[in-house]
């Protein structure tokens, strides 16, 4: 049962986390997890205060004696990836997260759970909520909508907290204290066209969805090379059309701009004599996509299906504009950084790709912790969806965090976790968007640090969460707030 969660330890912990899950709670719609973080404050006595954008602080005196240290801030957001199976009814809107145990693993049932930053929040209320953490005066800041361009991080305003030190309660991988992290900017291009009307002359509809993509989290997970739904279908669709006379109807394939794309569709017509040797090439296209993602991607499958014949198509003249474009563009890691081996210095995610209804549009976003190669990378694709005929503009844009090794906290922090696990933790810089760096800007005083359990394939709807890393992890941070 889901509820097993609450008896997990640490049970404060686990209480929250679970609650949480039973909020539903996407990305613009936090309303209702506003107002339960809100609803502990008053339940434990404590100071809140809500600002017009909808981001929550809640203050706790320090312990006796303790008044003087630095003032600590807790910082999570409150939404989560809503992303799910095509098969499940799940309604992000209205239904809780069902969410199990499995084994050393929380996880849940064909959605993502909502450990990103469901356990980060629970983390904060754990500790407004305890009785025996000793530690300096004390802050939770509970941002909003920061999935979706980072709504409550870029309106918060100076004053709102009174934080000397802010602990970032997002990252995901345990063993690591994170000191940096990349910048991200949206783009996206957009072509209208007049649909073709269709008759059909001995030809056949057919429906063609590329599925069992792994997904995962645009920044974390880009570096171990997951497929793109998106790259694929493309790159199957280019052939189809030059071998097989096949002319596009429509294509759906990704949804949120933070998620790799783990399905896409399209429906075709072509002649029914070409049909056999479509099916063909699909059967062949399987076996290189399978053969080239082994040990990454071990559940391609591209299927096809006749289907009702569609009453327009894509312009061909569009469509082939548009399938070289999808296929030229650049997706994946573009550069490493030299100073933090293995990190990805800029990459870019072909999030979403619609061709329907007179309306082409594709949307990416590209991170980088150097904001030179992010307006390169960018430029590349404003480059390929400008020669397609299509326009394109760039939106939500926000720095990155620069790194500070010399920072008190991480000291402080290194020297808690060594205590705790016996070993140093290793210094990153995460390829992701951490609400810090705009946080920096707002209050550049402020020393920060992020932390957090192992959390796997966040915004997809195989992320899980590792229960004896949460109460690990618990340990470093109540050992951390005695500290400094």
């Amino acid at each position: 049962m889901a509820s097993e969660i609450k008896t997990l330890a640490p049970e404060l912990v686990w209480g929250f986390f679970y609650d949480l899950t039973q909020i539903p709670r996407p990305t613009g719609h936090t309303q209702a997890s506003q107002e339960y973080v809100l609803s502990v404050a008053e339940r434990l006595g404590l100071v809140a205060k809500r600002d017009n954008v909808g981001n929550i602080l809640i203050t706790k005196p320090a312990t006796e004696g303790m008044q003087d240290k630095p003032t600590i801030t807790l910082q999570a957001h409150l939404d989560m990836v809503p992303q799910k199976n095509s098969a499940t009814q799940h309604d992000f809107l209205t239904d809780p997260i069902d969410a199990y145990i499995d084994g050393e693993w929380v996880r849940a049932r064909e959605t993502t759970l909502g450990a990103d930053n469901g356990i980060g929040a629970a983390y904060a209320l754990a500790v407004l909520a305890s009785k025996d953490i000793k530690h300096g005066p004390l802050e939770a800041l509970f941002t909003i909508d920061e999935e979706v361009g980072m709504v409550g991080a870029n309106g918060l305003q100076a004053g709102f907290s009174k934080g000397d030190i802010l602990i970032n309660l997002d990252s995901e991988e345990e063993g690591q204290l994170f000191v940096g992290c990349a910048g991200g900017l949206d783009v996206r291009a957009v072509l209208e066209y007049k649909e073709q009307e269709y008759q059909p002359e001995r030809e056949v509809a057919v429906r063609v969805s590329l599925t069992g993509l792994k997904g995962g989290h645009s920044g974390m997970d880009i570096i171990l090379g997951r497929a793109n739904a998106n790259k694929l279908m493309i790159r199957f669709l280019k052939e189809a059309v030059s071998y097989h006379g096949v002319r596009l109807s429509s294509f759906e394939g990704g949804s949120l701009r933070n998620a790799i794309p783990r399905e896409a569709f399209a429906i075709i017509t072509l002649p029914v004599e070409e049909a056999d040797g479509l099916w063909e090439l699909a059967s062949d296209y399987l076996d290189i996509f399978r053969s080239e993602y082994h040990g990454v991607e071990d559940g391609i499958q591209l299927t096809l299906e006749k289907c009702d014949m569609p009453t327009t198509l894509v312009p061909e003249e569009i469509q082939d504009s548009v399938i070289h474009a999808i296929e030229g563009c650049v997706n994946g890691v573009m550069s490493m950084l030299t100073d933090f081996p293995g990190v990805v210095e800029s990459s870019t995610n072909m999030a979403r790709v619609s061709l329907s209804n007179g309306c082409f549009e594709a949307i990416f976003l590209v991170r980088s912790s150097s904001e030179t190669r992010k307006e390169q990378v960018a430029s590349s694709i404003e480059s390929i969806m400008t020669l397609c005929g299509a326009s394109v503009e760039f939106a939500g844009g926000y720095n990155g965090w620069n790194p500070n090794i010399n920072s008190p906290i991480l000291s402080t922090l290194q020297r808690a976790y060594t205590e705790i696990m016996g070993e140093p933790a290793g210094v990153q810089v995460i390829h992701a968007g951490l609400e810090c760096g705009i946080i920096q800007g707002v209050m550049p005083e402020m020393d920060m640090i992020s932390i957090g359990p192992d959390i796997r394939s966040p915004h997809s709807p195989d992320e899980r969460v590792h229960i004896a890393s949460v109460a690990r992890t618990w340990e470093v941070l109540k050992r951390c707030l005695e500290c400094i």
